[in-house]
């Protein structure tokens, strides 16, 4: 018994020079990474909405779907500041099902780490070429960043990993804002600890080097929601929520850019994802009632397709959820517009 070892993957130096960013797309890159962090350094008032699918299962309704989000952001870019999430693998809490497009670049087929390496970095650079976005995906596996690190416009760290040592030392040597997640128990301080090192200079082991890292003056929260020991899913989106996370912020003088985005699904919705819409909508009123909240809640995360709820793998309905079930576009177009109206 033990691991049976298929093959070894091409180290990312290798794919990122048979799959090279021009220097137009590295110009695009730059600059869009400029205009995001002066949102979470607070020279940007503007509103971050990090909105997309669940999962990104497939490439041709993804590219649908973010193209359409480049047209509805010329409507808004006065006001919000989209970043397409494109999430290529997906946390499984008992190992089973699908993990992502790293993995299975076909939901059908079987695992295939090598063809989805060069699938998930087409995808995140065909985004780029076509719409002008760099996107955000989740550090599920730290050592994996590497292959994406020249494309990425946003990082979270998922709840089931925030207290992991690697994911925090990996995320302190990201030059892009990482959100780490409140963990499934929903105790905040292990959230503002994972903050804190990723905020600090770091020295550790990562892909057979001995590397230090600046640390991340980006790194901030995200408040997702919680499981309680009776399994209740608890939200914590609230106007009180906000404040206890500035007092959190308050009582750790260290961290600078205290930010926070609200993911509005989750443990926030009990995964009723229709419930984002009124979420949403509930956490701009808090922003409206409080100058120190509108500081720092900087957006919201938003799970959404081109068509709503979920299906399963195979189901064979174009653009509609693998995973999560999400808020389809029309609904998703509306809330934009009304955030947009609103903020």
């Amino acid at each position: 018994m033990g691991m049976n070892i298929i093959r070894e993957l091409p180290h990312p130096d290798e794919i990122k020079a048979e799959h090279p960013l021009s220097q137009e797309l590295i110009k695009v890159r730059d600059e869009r990474a400029a205009e995001i962090k002066k949102v979470f350094t607070g020279e940007s008032d503007k509103f971050l909405l990090i909105i997309g699918p669940c999962s990104a299962d497939s490439e041709e309704p993804v590219l649908d779907y973010i193209t359409r989000l480049r047209g509805l952001q010329e409507k808004v870019s006065d006001k919000i500041l989209m970043i397409p999430r494109i999430y290529t693998g997906k946390p499984r809490t008992t190992g089973d099902g699908y993990k992502g497009m790293l993995h299975q670049p076909d939901p059908t087929g079987t695992p295939d780490l090598k063809s989805g390496i060069i699938a998930v970095r087409h995808l995140h650079m065909k985004a780029l070429a076509e719409t002008g976005f760099t996107a955000a995906d989740e550090m599920l596996y730290p050592e994996n960043y590497s292959y994406l690190n020249d494309l990425l416009a946003y990082i979270a760290i998922g709840a089931r990993s925030v207290e992991n040592q690697q994911h925090r030392l990996v995320a302190s040597g990201v030059p892009i804002p990482v959100g780490m997640k409140n963990p499934t128990g929903g105790d905040m301080s292990v959230m503002m600890n994972s903050i804190i090192a990723a905020q600090s200079t770091q020295r550790f082991l990562y892909r057979g080097w001995e590397v230090e890292t600046p640390g991340n003056p980006l790194a901030h929260a995200i408040m997702r929601g919680y499981v309680d020991k009776f399994g209740r899913n608890i939200p914590n989106y609230h106007y009180e929520d906000l404040r206890a996370l500035l007092d959190a912020y308050a009582a750790k003088p260290e961290i600078v850019n205290p930010a926070c985005i609200v993911d509005t699904n989750h443990s926030n919705s009990g995964k009723k994802y229709l419930e984002q819409i009124r979420i949403a909508k509930d956490v701009l009123h808090s922003r409206r009632a409080s100058e120190d909240i509108k500081k720092l809640v900087k957006g919201l995360m938003i799970e959404s397709y081109i068509e709503e709820g979920a299906q399963k793998v195979g189901g064979g309905i174009y653009g509609k959820s693998i995973t999560d079930p999400c808020l389809g576009w029309e609904k998703s177009k509306d809330l934009i517009l009304r955030l947009a109206d609103s903020v």
